[in-house]
């Protein structure tokens, strides 16, 4: 059965969501697959001014995820693949949801977005790099019509894959 998905905003990081991000993801249940813990506020005051500057370049960025209340929930969006590892240099697709909204959709439609965001700046083909044992992240590729293109080992010795979508 296929649910209706909620209304979700997103719209380029500003400076005070530097600081909804820190309080949100600092959660141990929402880093499991980035280190355990929410990295420090300059972290994410950092992320959110490289983001608005990804996107006045490229048309993408991470954006912040808003709730129908126009709450921070988190975020989703591209950016190119940093490490020298894997992928190195294609767009890659993620998110990141606070624990509070898991299980209702918010990531799926947001992730969405985010494939008509960058398929019309003109991106053709993205990736999504996922935790092997992140069932949910998983699940949110295959409903977004991604498929497994390559399992690896990450430099931390975890098992990840590399999913691919066509745009």
């Amino acid at each position: 059965m296929n649910r209706a998905l909620p209304a979700v905003r997103l719209r380029v990081p500003t400076d005070e969501d530097a600081v909804a991000w820190h309080r949100i993801f600092d959660d141990p249940d929402v880093m499991e697959f980035h280190g355990g813990r929410s990295a420090e506020l300059s972290v994410y005051e950092e992320l959110t001014a490289r983001q608005r500057r990804h996107d006045a370049e490229h048309g993408f960025c991470l954006w912040t995820m808003l709730d129908e209340s126009d709450r921070v929930i988190g975020f989703t969006g591209a950016q190119p693949w940093p490490q020298d590892w894997g992928p190195k240099g294609e767009i890659e697709i993620g998110w990141r949801l606070g624990r509070d909204h898991w299980g209702k959709g918010y990531v799926t439609a947001a992730a969405r977005q985010t494939l008509d965001r960058v398929r019309a700046a003109g991106v053709a083909e993205v990736v999504a790099m996922v935790n092997a044992r992140n069932a949910r992240s998983i699940a949110v590729t295959e409903r977004l019509g991604m498929r497994l293109a390559e399992v690896f080992t990450t430099p931390s010795q975890q098992q990840g894959h590399c999913y691919r979508l066509q745009l």
